[in-house]
């Protein structure tokens, strides 16, 4: 196996799972059906914070290239979040990837995170576009720029981490139990407000 031969099986697991977190419910589902443009930043630097605590966390107790790559990461995700608030949020996503422990799983874990995310960065940088403000939609979409150049740092330290199949294995299970999680907190979150989860906008 590659890299990415692991992103396309990810994907390819998980395809329905990321198309319904690429609509614009995961918004709704963000901002508890707050649509507006402070909930949505709010709700986007929930995001980057639980991201910077998870990976520097990972930086923390890492060495060598996979602690250079966390932190890098975890610095990056504090600085998109820049001094905006925080939604008061968690992620199921986050507390999986918390659970991660071997380098290998961890950075099945980041290439996990990095499709989701980039998929809400996604939208974004769409409701912005509709709300007629071009530079913050750009600003969205650079960080999703940052997300993808992060997913290929991790896949090409998987590559030269992984020493066989168990390997590439654990990975991959990784990535997947990550959107997996990010899924059932977008399908509970929409539940409780009553909308239809299964409805992609």
């Amino acid at each position: 196996m590659t890299a990415d031969d692991l992103i396309d099986a990810v994907r390819d697991d998980q395809q329905t799972e990321l198309s319904r977190l690429g609509s614009s419910k995961t918004l709704y589902a963000d901002t508890r059906g707050e649509m507006e443009p402070d909930a949505i930043h709010a709700a986007a630097a929930a995001r980057e914070a639980a991201a910077a605590a998870t990976f520097e966390a990972w930086a923390d107790d890492a060495a060598d290239a996979a602690g250079a790559l966390f932190a890098d990461a975890a610095s990056d995700a504090s600085e998109r979040q820049g001094e905006t608030e925080p939604a008061d949020r968690e992620f199921h996503m986050h507390e999986t990837l918390d659970a991660l422990d071997a380098t290998i799983e961890r950075l099945g874990g980041l290439v996990g995170w990095t499709l989701v995310d980039k998929k809400v960065k996604e939208q974004l940088t769409g409701f912005f576009t509709g709300q007629a403000d071009p530079q913050t939609a750009s600003n969205y979409r650079s960080a999703g720029s940052e997300v993808e150049e992060l997913r290929a740092e991790a896949a090409d330290l998987l590559e030269e981490t992984c020493e066989g199949d168990e390997d590439w294995a654990a990975a991959e299970g990784a990535a997947i139990d990550v959107v997996a999680a990010a899924y059932d907190d977008y399908v509970e979150t929409l539940e409780d407000l009553g909308v239809n989860p299964k409805d992609v906008c």
